[in-house]
């Protein structure tokens, strides 16, 4: 037992650092990455796309200086913190070593590997998910009421983290249900729980009040822009394809904890599973909004993997290491960017893997990256060009000019490097920017970064004298290219009171009158 817990750390261990090894150090930060490290300087209970937690994270990332490394120190730890549960999970059961690295490999030859690296909420989803129920494996296994609580605090951080812990949280509690485990509704720790839960939630609900609850608009701008051209066919293959090297080991666990007897006191996994899917197939969901039910097969799967090799079919240990580690390594490249983008552009073109799914973007069109791996190039590039605009004003125009950027990426990107370049702060009014947007203005001069220039209607950029583009910025394995640096000068005596009511008007639909 102590040797196999040395092992599960020790693996732990390594996940952590494995993506640090294998992405290449030309790639930067990810484009959305840019936004939760700027609401870690505006921490508060809520912002328009995300909960809390990660701002709270990213605050912490801040004061160490924000380098790649603080960035993505919390996903790494978070997916090996995950993993740690699979392996306590296994441990419950009565599983060994051979378990324990069966159930490490999806997290690292599956998607698992990429999802860890990010610094989106996602991975947040992905381990409360998991402890949600592993709590309730807990509980089942002890009839201990303490992990009752352990499964409320999991719920009500895990909403602070990403409101689709919600999902998981509703499928597991309709799958107890329906198996023997119902009598937990007679518990009145279940309640008392409950009310714990609320309770943490609560800063949260009041701020989404108080901000008219702008998870219901931006829940209907994802569904317009987004899941609106998800096929559910295209989700229900992807739950193979997320994790195709390590597809028998979940499928193991399913089956284990469906038609085994000693699987059955934890068949509710198995109906909170299918419970999800359904669900999330009906709403259009993106592939990866279930990625966090899989851990929980991952550690059924592996001990259930090792328990029928024991004493027969030893040779098919090998196979089950050998399949993820050939299969996962070939893949490696669609999963990481292990290569410069050129490099990685050609040799997907060469394997001709440049029509598969992932190299379709939001745009509905393939390109030669994926569109995460074109989401983290070009950003100090469009950083500097932006600060070699700005220093080239007078002095005295400098002080009188605001940069604003159309998308919260770019204003994000320019704002993690404007102390290095000498930018003064650069506001835009997308996403939680708008938030930070001032409410009195004194600026004669803009500088827009943005694709395009404004439409005649936009009444802010028709008060000025002159206007110039000054550079652009041409990578097109970049999913920004083409952006525009624009100069804006000689702005009239309206300028300062229309830009202060168009902001108010902007913020107001988010103030509960």
């Amino acid at each position: 037992m102590k040797n196999t817990l040395r092992l599960l750390y020790f693996l732990a261990l390594l996940r952590f650092v494995l993506p640090f090894l294998l992405v290449h150090p030309f790639y930067e930060l990810h484009r959305d990455e840019y936004l939760y490290l700027a609401e870690g300087n505006h921490v508060a209970w809520g912002f328009l796309e995300v909960p809390p937690m990660l701002s709270f994270m990213a605050w912490i990332s801040n004061i160490f200086g924000a380098s790649l490394f603080w960035v993505k120190f919390w996903p790494a730890l978070i997916g090996s913190c995950t993993f740690i549960l699979m392996g306590r999970i296994i441990l419950s059961l009565g599983g060994r070593a051979y378990a324990i690295i069966l159930a490490f490999l999806p997290f690292v030859f599956t998607g698992y590997i990429r999802l860890f690296y990010y610094f989106h909420p996602n991975f947040l989803d992905v381990f409360f998910w998991t402890l949600n129920v592993y709590a309730l494996i807990r509980f089942i296994q002890t009839a201990k009421n303490s992990w009752l609580y352990v499964f409320a605090i999991s719920i009500g951080l895990g909403m602070l983290s990403k409101y689709s812990v919600a999902f998981y949280t509703i499928s597991l509690v309709a799958a107890l249900l329906f198996t023997k485990d119902r009598k937990i509704f007679l518990n009145k720790h279940l309640y008392i729980s409950a009310g714990l839960a609320l309770l943490i939630m609560l800063p949260n609900i009041l701020w989404q009040y108080n901000h008219g609850f702008p998870l219901i608009a931006h829940m209907e701008e994802l569904k317009e822009e987004q899941l609106q051209f998800i096929n559910p066919l295209d989700f229900l293959t992807d739950q193979f394809m997320m994790f195709l090297p390590c597809v028998f080991i979940w499928l193991a666990g399913l089956y284990f904890i469906l038609f085994t007897h000693e699987g059955k006191p934890f068949r509710m996994v198995a109906l909170a599973y299918l419970f999800v899917i359904a669900l999330l197939t009906y709403m259009n969901g993106k592939s990866y909004y279930a990625a966090g039910a899989y851990p929980v097969l991952f550690a059924f799967g592996a001990f259930y993997l090792e328990k029928i090799t024991t004493v027969k079919g030893r040779l098919f240990r090998y196979v089950f290491v050998l399949i993820p580690v050939v299969l996962g390594s070939l893949i490696m490249p669609l999963l990481l960017p292990m290569f410069k983008p050129q490099e990685l552009a050609d040799w997907y073109k060469k394997k001709e893997l440049h029509t598969m799914g992932s190299f379709k973007w939001e745009d509905q069109k393939y390109h030669p990256l994926p569109q995460d791996f074109a989401d983290m190039i070009g950003w100090r590039e469009l950083a500097e060009k932006t600060a070699a605009v700005y220093k080239n004003l007078p002095n005295s125009q400098q002080k009188k000019t605001m940069i604003y950027c159309r998308g919260y990426y770019t204003a994000g990107a320019l704002n993690y490097h404007a102390k290095k370049l000498g930018l003064p702060e650069v506001y835009s009014d997308n996403a939680s920017f708008l938030f930070w947007m001032p409410e009195k203005y004194d600026f004669k001069h803009l500088i827009l970064v943005g694709k395009r220039m404004p439409d005649a209607d936009d009444i802010v950029f028709q008060q000025f004298e002159k206007v110039t583009i000054k550079d652009s910025i041409h990578y097109p394995l970049f999913r920004e290219t083409g952006m525009k640096i624009i100069l804006f000068e000689n702005g009239n005596d309206s300028l300062q009171s229309i830009t202060e009511r168009g902001v108010a008007a902007l913020k107001a639909r988010f103030q509960r009158k």
